[in-house]
């Protein structure tokens, strides 16, 4: 009787394996996660530098690149539409100042190559020496893992309107 218990252990070990995430699956999303963060902070914070080439490399070049802007004007569909915004980066009265992303989630696929995320994002600025930005923006993502490259193709901005209303009360006092 006791051996036909002793060989369940090994099929028991096997199974558990392949049922539970090993340490070295977590430490591989783990690292996966850091990555994706890194890329997600470089789409804002390469304003301060005005380091074109880092913002180019995070983002998708095709036409699945697809952005969600606060404003009903300014919705971006494709790389090409999204370049032309690099005239206003890119002139010397823009001036990004500070950004600060907060309470920061990140999901990663089943599959480990789409990911998404979601956060609050302070993005301020100056043009022409006036201060400009978002603060308190809610700020959601896709990215896709190609070619080993972690890849946003899409954002979405929005502003709570709680928070919009309350603002324009105060101006308004």
């Amino acid at each position: 009787m006791k051996k036909p218990a002793i060989a369940i252990i090994p099929i028991c070990l096997a199974l558990g394996a392949l049922l539970c995430p090993t340490t070295s699956a977590k430490a591989t999303q783990a690292n996966e996660k850091a990555v994706i963060e890194k890329n997600i902070r470089a789409s804002i914070g390469w304003a301060l530098t005005k380091d074109r080439p880092l913002l180019e490399s995070v983002l998708a070049h095709d036409d699945h690149l697809f952005m969600f802007q606060p404003d009903s004007k300014s919705t971006i569909a494709g790389w090409d539409q999204f370049a032309k915004q690099f005239d206003f980066w890119m002139d010397p009265r823009f001036k990004a100042t500070k950004f600060d992303i907060r309470e920061l989630r990140i999901n990663l696929s089943r599959s480990g190559d789409i990911a998404w995320w979601s956060c609050i994002l302070d993005d301020l600025g100056e043009w022409d020496g006036k201060p400009i930005g978002w603060k308190d923006t809610r700020w959601t993502g896709v990215i896709e893992k190609r070619d080993r490259k972690w890849i946003i193709v899409q954002m979405h901005f929005s502003f709570a309107a709680d928070l919009v209303r309350a603002e324009a009360a105060a101006v308004k006092k």
